[in-house]
Protein backbone atom coordinates (compact mmCIF):
# COMPACT_ATOMS: atom_id res chain seq x y z
CA UNK A 1 0.00 0.00 0.00
CA UNK A 2 1.43 3.48 -1.08
CA UNK A 3 0.40 4.93 2.04
CA UNK A 4 1.80 2.28 4.50
CA UNK A 5 5.42 3.09 2.18
CA UNK A 6 5.14 6.99 2.78
CA UNK A 7 4.97 6.10 6.93
CA UNK A 8 7.21 4.09 7.06
CA UNK A 9 9.67 6.24 5.07
CA UNK A 10 10.48 7.37 8.27
CA UNK A 11 12.54 4.08 8.97
CA UNK A 12 14.65 5.37 6.24
CA UNK A 13 14.36 9.48 6.51
CA UNK A 14 18.31 9.97 6.60
CA UNK A 15 18.96 8.37 2.96
CA UNK A 16 18.72 11.43 0.54
CA UNK A 17 16.53 8.90 -1.74
CA UNK A 18 13.72 8.66 1.03
CA UNK A 19 14.01 12.62 1.77
CA UNK A 20 13.00 12.69 -2.09
CA UNK A 21 10.23 10.85 -2.03
CA UNK A 22 8.38 12.96 0.88
CA UNK A 23 6.65 16.08 0.15
CA UNK A 24 7.94 19.08 1.57
CA UNK A 25 6.88 20.22 5.10
CA UNK A 26 5.72 23.84 5.36
CA UNK A 27 8.37 24.72 8.15
CA UNK A 28 11.44 22.24 9.30
CA UNK A 29 10.53 20.06 12.58
CA UNK A 30 13.37 18.44 13.82
CA UNK A 31 14.05 14.90 16.29
CA UNK A 32 12.43 11.48 16.12
CA UNK A 33 9.02 13.22 16.64
CA UNK A 34 9.68 15.69 13.52
CA UNK A 35 10.40 12.94 11.02
CA UNK A 36 7.08 10.93 12.26
CA UNK A 37 4.99 13.88 12.25
CA UNK A 38 6.92 15.03 8.45
CA UNK A 39 6.23 11.58 7.17
CA UNK A 40 2.83 11.79 7.72
CA UNK A 41 2.23 14.86 6.24
CA UNK A 42 3.85 13.66 3.54
CA UNK A 43 1.53 10.65 3.06
CA UNK A 44 -1.88 12.51 4.18
CA UNK A 45 -0.79 15.49 1.81
CA UNK A 46 -0.44 13.35 -1.43
CA UNK A 47 -3.94 11.06 -0.17
CA UNK A 48 -5.41 15.15 0.16
CA UNK A 49 -6.70 14.17 3.89
CA UNK A 50 -4.49 16.27 6.17
CA UNK A 51 -7.51 18.16 7.77
CA UNK A 52 -8.97 14.43 8.45
CA UNK A 53 -5.78 13.39 10.09
CA UNK A 54 -5.20 16.33 12.35
CA UNK A 55 -8.95 16.61 13.54
CA UNK A 56 -8.86 12.83 14.27
CA UNK A 57 -5.15 12.71 15.79
CA UNK A 58 -6.60 16.37 17.80
CA UNK A 59 -9.83 14.18 19.13
CA UNK A 60 -7.21 10.61 19.88
CA UNK A 61 -5.19 13.64 22.21
CA UNK A 62 -8.83 14.58 23.51
CA UNK A 63 -9.54 10.91 23.92
CA UNK A 64 -6.38 10.75 26.06
CA UNK A 65 -7.35 12.96 28.34
CA UNK A 66 -10.48 11.63 28.82
CA UNK A 67 -9.70 8.18 28.91
CA UNK A 68 -6.93 7.38 32.29
CA UNK A 69 -7.24 3.63 30.94
CA UNK A 70 -5.64 4.55 27.32
CA UNK A 71 -3.84 6.42 27.98
CA UNK A 72 -2.28 4.25 30.66
CA UNK A 73 -2.38 1.52 27.96
CA UNK A 74 -0.09 3.27 25.36
CA UNK A 75 2.00 4.51 27.67
CA UNK A 76 2.91 1.23 28.99
CA UNK A 77 6.36 0.20 28.63
CA UNK A 78 5.93 -3.62 29.85
CA UNK A 79 3.45 -4.70 27.14
CA UNK A 80 4.67 -6.75 23.44
CA UNK A 81 4.84 -4.94 20.76
CA UNK A 82 3.21 -6.86 18.69
CA UNK A 83 0.55 -7.41 21.22
CA UNK A 84 -0.07 -3.79 21.22
CA UNK A 85 -0.10 -3.03 17.80
CA UNK A 86 -3.16 -5.57 17.26
CA UNK A 87 -4.81 -3.91 20.19
CA UNK A 88 -4.29 -0.57 18.80
CA UNK A 89 -5.37 -1.62 15.12
CA UNK A 90 -8.80 -2.71 16.92
CA UNK A 91 -9.28 0.40 19.04
CA UNK A 92 -8.29 2.56 16.03
CA UNK A 93 -11.06 0.50 14.34
CA UNK A 94 -13.94 1.53 16.77
CA UNK A 95 -13.09 5.04 16.45
CA UNK A 96 -13.22 4.99 12.59
CA UNK A 97 -9.79 6.33 12.50
CA UNK A 98 -8.43 6.66 8.55
CA UNK A 99 -5.08 4.27 7.27
CA UNK A 100 -3.16 6.97 7.65
CA UNK A 101 -3.84 7.47 11.71
CA UNK A 102 -3.80 3.94 12.35
CA UNK A 103 -0.68 3.45 10.01
CA UNK A 104 0.79 5.71 12.99
CA UNK A 105 -0.22 4.29 15.77
CA UNK A 106 0.63 0.72 14.73
CA UNK A 107 4.22 2.22 13.48
CA UNK A 108 5.13 4.25 16.86
CA UNK A 109 3.75 0.64 18.81
CA UNK A 110 6.15 -1.50 16.58
CA UNK A 111 8.90 0.81 17.39
CA UNK A 112 8.45 1.07 21.00
CA UNK A 113 7.95 4.58 20.49
CA UNK A 114 4.03 4.99 21.64
CA UNK A 115 5.16 7.04 24.44
CA UNK A 116 5.90 9.81 21.95
CA UNK A 117 2.81 10.13 21.08
CA UNK A 118 1.90 12.79 22.08
CA UNK A 119 4.38 15.00 21.24
CA UNK A 120 3.99 13.78 17.61
CA UNK A 121 0.75 14.78 17.05
CA UNK A 122 1.72 18.37 19.05
CA UNK A 123 4.18 18.12 15.94
CA UNK A 124 2.16 17.66 13.45
CA UNK A 125 -0.31 20.54 14.37
CA UNK A 126 2.26 22.83 14.47
CA UNK A 127 2.66 21.83 10.95
CA UNK A 128 -0.64 21.92 9.79
CA UNK A 129 -0.47 25.39 12.03
CA UNK A 130 2.34 26.70 9.39
CA UNK A 131 0.07 24.90 6.23
CA UNK A 132 -2.70 27.13 7.26
CA UNK A 133 -0.07 30.06 7.42
CA UNK A 134 -0.51 30.12 11.07
CA UNK A 135 2.03 30.61 13.35
CA UNK A 136 2.53 29.40 16.78
CA UNK A 137 3.72 31.23 19.22
CA UNK A 138 4.50 30.61 23.28
CA UNK A 139 5.26 33.13 25.76
CA UNK A 140 6.47 31.90 28.93
CA UNK A 141 6.38 34.38 31.63
CA UNK A 142 7.19 34.57 35.32
CA UNK A 143 3.91 36.19 35.90
CA UNK A 144 1.04 36.47 34.00
CA UNK A 145 0.41 39.28 31.49
CA UNK A 146 -1.79 42.21 31.66
CA UNK A 147 -4.23 42.47 28.37
CA UNK A 148 -2.17 46.24 27.94
CA UNK A 149 1.17 44.09 27.66
CA UNK A 150 -0.02 41.00 26.18
CA UNK A 151 -1.54 43.28 23.36
CA UNK A 152 1.74 45.48 23.17
CA UNK A 153 3.44 42.35 22.70
CA UNK A 154 1.44 40.39 20.09
CA UNK A 155 1.80 43.64 17.66
CA UNK A 156 5.57 43.49 18.19
CA UNK A 157 5.09 39.56 17.39
CA UNK A 158 3.50 40.42 14.29
CA UNK A 159 5.80 42.41 13.04
CA UNK A 160 8.13 39.07 12.35
CA UNK A 161 5.24 37.54 10.17
CA UNK A 162 4.71 38.02 6.81
CA UNK A 163 1.57 39.48 5.31
CA UNK A 164 0.23 36.22 4.59
CA UNK A 165 0.55 34.56 7.85
CA UNK A 166 -1.67 34.92 11.02
CA UNK A 167 -0.23 34.85 14.40
CA UNK A 168 -1.47 32.09 17.51
CA UNK A 169 -0.24 33.54 20.55
CA UNK A 170 -0.49 31.34 24.00
CA UNK A 171 0.72 32.45 27.38
CA UNK A 172 2.33 30.07 29.96
CA UNK A 173 3.31 31.20 33.31
CA UNK A 174 6.39 29.70 35.51
CA UNK A 175 7.21 31.39 38.43
CA UNK A 176 11.06 29.65 37.99
CA UNK A 177 11.63 32.51 35.31
CA UNK A 178 12.10 34.72 37.82
CA UNK A 179 11.82 37.60 35.40
CA UNK A 180 11.97 38.35 31.65
CA UNK A 181 10.36 35.88 29.11
CA UNK A 182 11.13 32.87 26.90
CA UNK A 183 9.51 33.06 23.07
CA UNK A 184 8.69 30.18 21.05
CA UNK A 185 7.41 31.54 17.84
CA UNK A 186 7.37 29.13 14.67
CA UNK A 187 10.71 27.19 14.42
CA UNK A 188 12.35 29.85 16.63
CA UNK A 189 13.35 29.62 20.38
CA UNK A 190 14.45 32.83 22.33
CA UNK A 191 15.31 33.02 25.99
CA UNK A 192 15.68 35.74 27.68
CA UNK A 193 14.47 34.98 31.38
CA UNK A 194 16.05 36.08 34.18
CA UNK A 195 16.82 32.89 35.47
CA UNK A 196 18.51 31.81 32.19
CA UNK A 197 20.80 34.89 32.67
CA UNK A 198 21.98 34.17 36.11
CA UNK A 199 22.67 30.45 35.06
CA UNK A 200 24.94 32.12 32.92
CA UNK A 201 26.74 34.13 34.84
CA UNK A 202 27.10 31.47 37.61
CA UNK A 203 28.38 29.17 35.30
CA UNK A 204 31.05 32.13 33.89
CA UNK A 205 32.02 32.54 37.98
CA UNK A 206 32.30 28.63 38.24
CA UNK A 207 34.72 28.81 35.39
CA UNK A 208 36.76 31.68 36.86
CA UNK A 209 36.94 30.24 40.26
Amino acid sequence: MATSRAILSVRAFSSSAAAKQLVKTPIQVFGLEGRYASALYSAASKEKKLEVVEKELVGLKNQMKADARLQEFIKDPSMKRLVKKDILTKIAGVLKLSNLSTNLLTLLAENGRLKNLDTVISTFKTLMAAHRGEVVCEVTTAKALDEATKKELESALKGFLKSNQTLLLTTKVNPELLGGMIVSIGDKYVDMSIASKVKKMTEVISAAV
